[in-house]
């Protein structure tokens, strides 16, 4: 397996019907504090991080490295979708289960505004980040974790090809653990 840090980065914007993934500039860092700070995007992440926190902690330019796109709309950033090294940034750590430290090397998050919920914009989003993965890393799976409870997340690892490997307690609820392999099957 290839390691995702080996990304060429950054790439061209990638184009989608509505959408243009981009790598992460100065301006951006609003809309990620805001992201980070909504009760509503924390509610299956352990909760809204505090504004003050996230306003001394958050870069000039945040999420600059591989895998980190902004999802932007007409010229404004609605969202972030990263493909992160699994284990590195994964809250299970060193004491993550061999099954899924085997399953991918690489994790699949996404985070939109609120008000952009319901439109697609994440499918669209994830799914054109994926396809450019798949691309740069043939044969590398990707991994995916939710929470059972919600139920938006589980619908779009559905309609992204992304197979149950597992479920189990963590954080103080049920989580489930997705696999996407290499080539996903055709929809």
């Amino acid at each position: 397996m290839t390691d995702s840090r080996a990304l060429a980065w950054p790439p061209a914007p990638i184009r989608t019907e509505r959408l243009v993934l981009r790598p992460s500039e100065a301006r951006d860092r609003p809309v990620v504090i805001d992201l980070n700070a909504s009760p509503e995007v924390g509610t299956y992440l352990g909760g809204p991080r505090p504004r003050a926190e996230l306003e001394r902690d958050v870069p000039e330019v945040p999420g600059r490295r591989p895998g980190f796109f902004v999802a932007d709309l007409d010229g404004t950033a609605i969202g972030t979708v990263h493909l992160d090294p699994h284990g590195e940034s994964d809250p299970l750590g060193p004491d993550m289960p061999a099954g899924r430290r085997a399953a991918g090397r690489t994790h699949l998050g996404y985070l939109f505004l609120p008000q952009t919920w319901g439109h697609g914009y994440a499918t669209e989003a994830c799914a054109a980040a994926l396809d450019w993965f798949t691309a740069e890393l043939p044969g590398e799976p990707v991994v995916l974790y939710t929470q059972t409870a919600n139920a938006r997340s589980m619908r779009l690892a559905a309609r992204l090809g992304f197979t149950e490997a597992e479920r189990f307690e963590a954080w103080g609820a049920e989580q489930w653990f997705g696999v996407r392999p290499p080539t996903p099957p055709a929809a």
